[in-house]
């Protein structure tokens, strides 16, 4: 049976996407998702999509806003745009988004059921139903804006989708996992992320089931008129608590820095560490590369771990945003030249490994375990040393932000 993984807040923001981001997110996330597929399969990377805490840090490394809601839509929108052309090849197809992109996910489902041999009919069905039961069965406070259905070549198939509540000015993201599913009724969801807010109505627990037969009951006994007044007496009454299950939750601040409280500083020490450590023996190439090289690796440690990470590695999504920095300068600005190289790294990588020569690929997976490994006894620098460092190299690294280009130290800009 599937179940709910969790929950988290997720912080409202405004703004779009730039262009440069949005092409960057594209790219790595279609060539991440590669790579995952190849080492561990289609069914583990829905997995993967399933679970918040993973997802949150998928985000994070591509450059988004590592606490905000706006991770959802430019991760979907960033699959659906690079997914697409390698659809033939993963059997992998992303459906859906956000506003009225969301409601054309049963016609598109239906479109790929009739060209790969699925049961279109059957996943248009599921789309509504998942969508109803976090619309109307769920009533949490949040209105659904954006449903993502993500499905393989098999049928199997996740879906991501998410609420807002516009006067807290918070989200919540609903994680469905196929696998294991019985029942829409009975607690389907793999993860809700969103903080508890007062009193919820959740018809779709599997605790829900008498509550379910009993209204179909009173409807049918009572009618609705009697029904209204009945309800109209017993909201005078005081309310007794209902005993919830404790369920773990990744909360996202509302703060926009990334905060040494955010990030396991071990798991960061490790990270760099190996970069260090395995860089020299692994990427060498790399390193002939003048002022980016070694930043790259640093950069790739934390690719590498959104790759072959288990789920416990994923408790602090903020971590992963110093991999690439955030679009709002938050932790840093984007270094644009070592985002590239991560990039053309995972690219050759991946496209070497489909012609039988994993060598590269099996690098990465070195440099994570190693970080592993390291982080048990190495220490470093804290994390206000290291953001300081990467905003006083960003000009040399090509950092760029929704405010424009970082500036050299003599004052001058970058050219765009």
């Amino acid at each position: 049976m599937a179940k709910r993984a969790g929950s988290a807040d997720l912080p409202l923001h405004g703004g779009r996407v730039p262009r440069w981001l949005g092409e960057r997110m594209t790219r790595l996330g279609a060539v991440i998702t590669e790579a995952v597929v190849h080492h561990y399969g289609r069914d583990e990377y829905l997995r993967r999509l399933a679970n918040p805490f993973w997802f949150q840090s998928f985000g994070a490394v591509m450059g988004m806003d590592w606490h905000s809601s706006g991770i959802t839509t430019s991760v979907l929108g960033a699959l659906k745009r690079g997914l697409a052309p390698l659809s033939g090849e993963l059997g992998l197809h992303v459906c859906g988004g956000r506003g009225a992109q969301s409601r054309k996910t049963p016609g598109e489902l239906m479109a790929i059921g009739e060209r790969v041999g699925v049961d279109g009919t059957h996943l248009a069905t599921t789309s509504r139903l998942v969508a109803k039961v976090d619309s109307a069965a769920v009533q949490d406070g949040f209105d659904l804006y954006l449903h993502g259905f993500v499905v393989a070549d098999d049928g199997k198939w996740v879906v991501v989708q998410q609420g807002m509540n516009g006067d807290r000015r918070q989200a919540r993201r609903y994680h469905w996992l196929s696998e294991g599913l019985t029942s829409f009724l009975d607690s389907p969801h793999a993860a809700i992320e969103g903080r508890e807010q007062g009193e919820i109505v959740n018809l779709a627990d599997s605790r829900a089931g008498p509550s379910r037969r009993g209204q179909l009951d009173l409807l049918a006994s009572l009618g609705p008129d009697r029904i209204v007044r009945e309800l109209a007496v017993l909201e005078k009454r005081p309310a007794e608590p209902e005993a919830q299950l404790a369920l773990p939750h990744l909360v996202m601040p509302a703060h926009h820095e990334v905060r040494e409280t955010d990030v396991d500083m071990r798991r960061l020490h490790g990270n760099l560490a190996a970069a260090a450590d395995r860089g020299p023996a692994d990427f060498e190439h790399l390193l002939l590369t003048p002022g980016v090289g070694a930043r790259t690796v640093a950069a790739l440690a934390m690719v590498a771990e959104v790759v072959h990470g288990a789920p416990c590695r994923f408790s602090d999504p903020a971590r992963f945003s110093l991999a690439h920095g955030g679009k709002d300068r938050h932790p840093f600005p984007v270094p644009l030249k070592v985002y590239d190289e991560t990039i053309g790294v995972m690219k050759s990588a991946v496209r070497k490994a489909r012609l039988g020569s994993d060598e590269e690929l099996q690098a990465l997976k070195r440099l994570d375990e190693q970080s592993r490994r390291l982080e048990r006894y190495v220490t470093g620098p804290d994390l206000k040393e290291i953001v300081a460092g990467e905003f006083r190299r960003s000009a040399d690294l090509g950092g760029r932000s929704v405010f424009g280009w970082e500036r050299d130290p003599g004052g001058a800009p970058q050219d765009d």
